[in-house]
């Protein structure tokens, strides 16, 4: 599966591994939404990711805006095939996620 969250009290932990297309756009979509509702902060963990999708890549972008919104904080981890699905997708800017030391001088 390509796609794991691990919920802790304070935290949570949602994990993208292998290829992260449309065929898991589903799951993902509940697990942003649930996590968002939750109000915690999120550890979004894309070190295993070897494909990301611009769908996938659309979510992403669309949480971390309203995470942005609610006060929530993202921290990230980047794999080289998510960086290069940032870069080339133009999403440079992702809210809660630009600033990330890895995507500093795209």
């Amino acid at each position: 599966m390509p796609i794991s969250i691990q919920r802790e009290e304070t935290r949570w932990q949602i994990r993208l591994e292998a290829q992260v297309t449309i065929a898991s756009a589903t799951e993902l979509k509940a697990f942003l939404m649930e996590w968002l509702a939750s109000g915690k902060d999120l550890d979004l963990d894309l070190a295993a990711a070897e494909e990301i999708d611009i769908t996938t890549m659309q979510l992403l972008w669309a949480a971390a805006r309203d995470a942005e919104r609610k006060s929530a904080g993202v921290a990230c981890q980047w794999s080289d095939a998510a960086i290069d699905a940032v870069r080339s997708a133009g999403f440079d800017g992702m809210p809660g996620l630009a600033n990330t030391s890895v995507l500093t001088g795209l």
